[in-house]
């Protein structure tokens, strides 16, 4: 078995992206599993051409993406991907698209393929926060969800992908006062948990757990 784990470059300002430098510590084998890892830009559409790369080079068995979402308290497997980019701000080219459709082909929404239940509770266990997300936004980390779901269906059909998003590290928020963050650690740590997870329920279903919001 193996899996390819991305990170995005540096983005928004920021100098380091713990997504980047995260995957940079994680093992090559975990549970008798290969870990591959490659760096993503944070531009729009650049970022699904280097994915399609590593997946054709690869033939992963499972896709993980792995964002910066700065502010959040813990680490969030994301639920679905949207077809559509709506930028708040431009990517690392300049780009910022608005109301513009990801893949004219594709569907309005993929959903993860990965067990992102079970890889919350593992987190959890872990002595981190998590928690399911149901919204990768609308910048590039959605984008790339999204382009990874597509991917997979038309290159690699059996394999499974997902996106989480991680916090900021403790580095990230010395000027962000009252900004929620993590040591790399326990980023680094809790991305393996989840990784267990992804090997553990290979081949079986998802937890049925509570993960839904009210709002």
């Amino acid at each position: 078995m193996k899996i390819l784990v991305t990170g995005f470059d540096p983005f928004g300002g920021e100098t380091i992206n713990p997504a980047l430098e995260a995957i940079k510590q994680l093992p090559k084998t975990i549970k008798d599993t290969t870990i591959v890892t490659a760096e993503i830009p944070t531009v729009f559409h650049k970022s699904a051409d280097i994915l399609e790369k590593h997946i054709k080079a690869e033939q992963p068995d499972v896709i993980l993406c792995i964002g910066q979402a700065g502010g959040r308290t813990g680490l969030t497997p994301e639920r679905v991907a949207i077809n559509q980019d709506d930028a708040r701000i431009a990517d690392n080219e300049g780009n910022q698209p608005i109301d513009v459709a990801i893949r004219e082909d594709g569907e309005a929404a993929y959903f993860s393929t990965l067990p992102i239940k079970a890889m919350v509770d593992y987190i959890q266990k872990a002595g981190l926060p998590a928690a399911i997300s149901n919204s990768a936004g609308t910048f590039v980390c959605n984008h790339l969800m999204y382009q990874a779901l597509y991917l997979a269906k038309k290159y690699a059909p059996s394999a499974k992908a997902g996106f989480m998003h991680i916090p900021f590290m403790m580095e990230q928020v010395v000027d962000k006062p009252n900004t929620a963050a993590m040591n790399l650690d326990d980023i680094t740590r809790g991305i393996q948990a989840a990784i267990e997870a992804i090997i553990d329920y290979n081949n079986q279903e998802d937890l049925k757990t509570i993960g839904g919001t009210t709002h």
